[in-house]
C-alpha cells in the first residue's frame, strides 16, 4: 500500500528545497550589491570629475 502524504507539506517542502538553486541563479543574474554598485557610481564620478578638471578651456 503507498504512504499517504499530505500534499500541502509536500509543496510546501518542495518550495523550500527550491529556494537556495532560484536564489543562486538569481545571483549570478544580478549580481552586484548595492554598496558596490554605489562604489562603482562613485568611481565613475570621480574619473569624470578628474577628466573634467584637466581639460583646458
Amino acid at each position: 500500500m503507498a504512504e499517504i502524504i499530505n500534499l500541502n507539506k509536500a509543496r510546501k517542502a518542495k518550495a523550500r528545497a527550491d529556494k537556495p538553486i532560484r536564489a543562486q541563479e538569481n545571483r549570478a543574474r544580478f549580481g552586484r550589491t548595492r554598496s558596490e554598485k554605489a562604489a562603482e557610481a562613485a568611481e565613475r564620478a570621480r574619473i569624470a570629475r578628474t577628466l573634467d578638471d584637466s581639460k583646458r578651456d
